[in-house]
C-alpha cells in the first residue's frame, strides 16, 4: 500500500489564482463605481507633490521644529490633557445613564408581552415604546457630537460642560443601539425560561442577559471610551476645552513649537487609551 501511495500520480498545481476572472471583474467593478465618487470629492492627490505645494509644506512643517518644552507650557498641557480624559469619561458615564434604560426599553427579547403572545408579536403599547426608543436613540447618534457641542457652548458657555454633555448625547445613542444588538443576539433561552415563569423585566435581565453578554457590553463601552478621548480633542477647536481648544490656540498664534508637543501628547494620550483598553478587553476575555 505504501509502494502504490508513493507512485499515485499527485495533483496539478495550478500556477495562478483560478479565480482570477471573477477578481479582475469585481475590482473593474468597483472602479467604476469608484470615479464618479472620486470626480465628485475632487480627489487630485497628485497636486501633494508638485513643487509649489511641497515648499509650502515644508515651511509649514518647519515651523514645528523644535516642539515647545518650557515648564509652564508643558505644565498647562498635562492640565489641559487631565481634562480631556476627564471630559471623556465624564461623557461616557452620562452616555451609559441615557443608553441602559432606552436600549432595555428596545431590546426585544425583554417584552413579557411578546414571551405571552401565540405569535410571538409584541403588545401595541409595547411596541411602540420599542420602536420609540430605537428612534430615540436613532436621533441622538445621528447628530455628531461636535453639532451638540456646538449649541451647548451657545447655552452653558466655553468649557468643558459643552464638551461631556455633546459626548453623553451623542455616545448614549451609539451604546444604547449597540446595547440592544448584542442583548437580542445572544443567548435568550434563560431570558426566555425567566419571563415564562414571571420574572420581570430587570430580573430577567441581571439574571438571564448581562452574565453571557457582560464581556462584549464591557468591551464595547471600553472602546468607546478611547474613543471619546479622540472626540473630546476635536470638541476643542469649538470651545469644548481641553486639549483641542489649546490646540486650536496655538494654531491662531502660528505657535508651532506648542501645536508640535500638543500633538505629541495627544499621540501618547491615544496609545495610552489603546493600552488600557487592550488590557482590560484581555482581563475580560
Amino acid at each position: 500500500m505504501t509502494t502504490v501511495a508513493a507512485h499515485a500520480p499527485t495533483a496539478a498545481i495550478p500556477q495562478r489564482d483560478p479565480a482570477w476572472r471573477a477578481r479582475l471583474g469585481w475590482a473593474v467593478v468597483a472602479l467604476v463605481l469608484l470615479w464618479p465618487l472620486l470626480q465628485a470629492t475632487e480627489f487630485r492627490p497628485w497636486v501633494l507633490v508638485e513643487p509649489a505645494n511641497l515648499r509650502v509644506s515644508a515651511q509649514f512643517l518647519a515651523g514645528f521644529v523644535p516642539p515647545a518644552h518650557g515648564g509652564d507650557f508643558l505644565a498647562l498641557v498635562a492640565r489641559e490633557t487631565w481634562r480631556t480624559v476627564a471630559i471623556a469619561t465624564a461623557g461616557v458615564t452620562l452616555a451609559l445613564l441615557v443608553a441602559a434604560p432606552l436600549a432595555l426599553v428596545a431590546t426585544r427579547v425583554l417584552s413579557v408581552s411578546a414571551i405571552g403572545a401565540v405569535d410571538g408579536r409584541m403588545a401595541a403599547l409595547p411596541a411602540l415604546a420599542r420602536r420609540g426608543a430605537r428612534w430615540l436613540l436613532i436621533a441622538l447618534r445621528s447628530i455628531p457630537e461636535l453639532v451638540w457641542a456646538l449649541v451647548f457652548v451657545r447655552v452653558v458657555g466655553l468649557g468643558p460642560t459643552a464638551g461631556v454633555l455633546a459626548i453623553a448625547l451623542t455616545y448614549g445613542g451609539m451604546l444604547g443601539k449597540v446595547y440592544a444588538e448584542i442583548l437580542e443576539s445572544g443567548d435568550t433561552h434563560a431570558s426566555t425560561t425567566l419571563l415564562r415563569n414571571g420574572a420581570g423585566r430587570l430580573q430577567t435581565f441581571f439574571h438571564g442577559l448581562l452574565p453571557t453578554s457582560a464581556a462584549e457590553l464591557t468591551s464595547y463601552t471600553v472602546y468607546r471610551w478611547e474613543c471619546a478621548i479622540r472626540s473630546s480633542v476635536v470638541l476643542g477647536f469649538v470651545g469644548a476645552g481641553g486639549l483641542g481648544q489649546q490646540l486650536e490656540q496655538s494654531m491662531k498664534m502660528f505657535a508651532g513649537g506648542e501645536v508640535a508637543t500638543i500633538l505629541i501628547v495627544f499621540v501618547v494620550l491615544v496609545a495610552l487609551a489603546d493600552r488600557v483598553s487592550a488590557g482590560l478587553r484581555r482581563a475580560l476575555g
